[in-house]
């Protein structure tokens, strides 16, 4: 079953496959159904009813069959979301946050020497969006022809963890983990068993939570934890990957150092790297509106080109077999779309989320969420915070469009025997 939901600021799309409903699924569907027929049914009797005729209800009824259980589950996913938020007192971080990236109160010496402050505020701000309009893995993919999004997002990082070189039953490290989607993905796929560490720790909880869900506890847990100062002993780790988490180090050679120590003698590192390209002009205006963009849209303390990132893993000490942009990769087929197209505005209101990102839609959703905070449906900072966000997001996907941005800067490295 195959459903996408939208909402007023972002989509949703899962993929679930699995045996027949059970009992419970069945009355779920039936609710769904009903649900459907009922919302149709009173849209026509308001609208048109004089045509509400029993031919007419019947056809109505056919086409809500497929409509009712995407309308239900939107529904169902938005209230949890809109729940989670009204109760929440976090995004009372908002203006502290953005101060952070004022220039006339710091620079990016002042952000990296309290880097941890602003990565944790940032989660503390991000991860319910995030998880809400995007999923449990928090970051791009490109789509081929005949993926599905969720498919492209595990393709995503199936592809990083045949990089590590390891079997069933090694000990791999996560390193800047989210809510811990990839990890779960990877466990499944590799049979290895993970430690994954966040800085933010409503990110641990929450990770912790859906891995208990899901039944993979046993394989992957999730800490709170620095990857500037992991709380490892040394050569603890077969292999460790990073998923667009490394952007937030303060220090590149630091962090990747810090991995190095916990890496066994022999062990891959692999990681896909948020950098600007050299397409990118530092006396180009636009560019440097797009790389602030992404810095405050996304918690970075400053975003560096890819030829600092490969430097600092040679200087950390690895031997780098690869370092090369793998959303380059093409393959895209026909129905096939850029990693950025989701980010890129559409009038289309099917076409969650870049409907939210058209000039209607990017001026009316902050003054429908401030309403709702008005009245109390959501906390204090949720317009702002949606604004950060989606500020970033069209950074990134005019980044893209451009070429002066990746998030997918492909490194592998070996640590020495």
């Amino acid at each position: 079953l195959k459903f996408r939901t939208a909402g007023i600021f972002g989509f949703r799309t899962c993929d679930h496959f699995g045996p027949h409903p059970t009992f419970v699924e069945m009355d779920r569907a039936s609710k769904e159904l009903a649900v459907g027929v009922a919302i149709g049914a009173v849209g026509v009797l308001i609208t048109q009813p004089a045509a509400f005729s029993t031919s007419g209800f019947a056809m109505l009824a056919l086409l809500l069959i497929g409509i009712g259980p995407l309308a239900w589950k939107g529904l169902r996913l938005t209230l949890v979301f809109f729940s989670g938020l009204s109760n929440s007192n976090k995004h009372g971080r908002i203006d502290g946050y953005n101060d952070q990236y004022d220039d006339k109160k710091t620079d990016v010496d002042g952000r990296n020497k309290d880097y941890a402050n602003l990565v944790d505020s940032f989660y503390d701000l991000a991860t319910e969006f995030y998880e809400w309009g995007w999923g449990a893995s928090f970051h791009f993919a490109d789509r081929r022809s005949g993926e599905t999004f969720h498919q492209s997002i595990l393709r995503h990082e199936y592809f990083l963890a045949g990089r590590l070189n390891i079997s069933k039953g090694a000990k791999i490290l996560d390193c800047g983990c989210g809510i811990g989607g990839p990890a779960r993905n990877i466990a499944r796929f590799t049979g290895a068993n993970i430690k994954a560490i966040t800085i933010n720790q409503f990110q641990v909880n929450r990770g912790n939570t859906l891995c208990a869900k899901e039944g993979i506890s046993d394989q992957v847990e999730l800490i709170c934890a620095d990857f500037m100062k992991m709380p490892f002993e040394d050569n603890s780790f077969d292999a460790v990957y990073a998923i667009e988490s490394t952007c937030h180090a303060p220090d590149r050679a630091g962090v990747y150092s810090e991995i190095k120590r916990v890496l066994k003698p022999g062990g891959v590192f692999a990681c896909y790297e948020w950098c600007v390209t050299d397409e990118f002009d530092k006396n180009n205006a636009e560019h440097m509106k797009i790389k602030k963009d992404i810095e405050v849209g996304d918690g970075l303390p400053d975003l560096v080109h890819t030829s600092v990132c490969t430097k600092a893993l040679k200087e950390a000490g690895f031997e780098v077999s690869e370092a090369r942009d793998a959303m380059k990769d093409g393959f895209l087929g026909e129905e096939g779309e850029p990693w950025y197209v989701p980010l890129t505005p559409s009038w289309n209101p099917t076409k969650w989320p870049r409907f939210q990102f058209n000039p209607i839609m990017f001026r009316l959703t902050p003054v429908i969420l401030k309403f709702f905070e008005a009245v109390g449906l959501l906390s204090p900072g949720s317009a702002k915070t949606q604004v950060m966000l989606q500020a970033g997001g069209i950074g990134c996907g005019r980044g893209g469009e451009l070429g002066v941005f990746t998030p997918a800067w492909l490194m592998v490295g070996r640590k020495p025997l």
